[in-house]
């Protein structure tokens, strides 16, 4: 499981990915499909047509983290909207994701923010 710092962002790209890009291949991909900053602290998460591999891209200081997941078994609950839509999730949510639960979780607690003991 991936550790994230709060304030990151991460992103999901929706659809499938062609999986035999690699760092240069999806990060033209962030910059020119998605108009965002690919050498930013964002994460940036792709799937293939099968939906059992994942990549996640990650710029840290000096170069790009590129993340693997290949599911032996089952299948990523990916979301199939639009092809170039990119949708901005949270770290709570990517670790749904890869736990194989979808991103849209009815049953999960909402996230409670206190102020105060009481």
């Amino acid at each position: 499981m991936l550790k994230l710092a709060e304030s990151v962002k991460v992103y999901l790209a929706c659809g499938s990915t062609d999986m035999r890009k690699s760092i240069d291949g999806l990060a033209v991909i962030v910059q020119e499909s998605f108009k965002l900053d690919p050498f930013s602290t964002a994460l940036y998460v792709f799937c293939n047509k099968g939906c059992n591999k994942l990549k996640i891209l990650q710029w840290e200081h000096n170069g790009f983290w590129l993340h693997y997941r290949r599911l032996e078994k089952g299948k990523f609950k990916w979301s199939r909207q639009n092809q170039n839509q990119l949708l901005d999730i949270n770290r709570r949510e990517l670790n749904w994701l890869l736990d194989g639960l979808s991103i849209e979780q009815a049953q999960a607690h909402k996230e409670v923010k206190v102020e105060k003991v009481v």
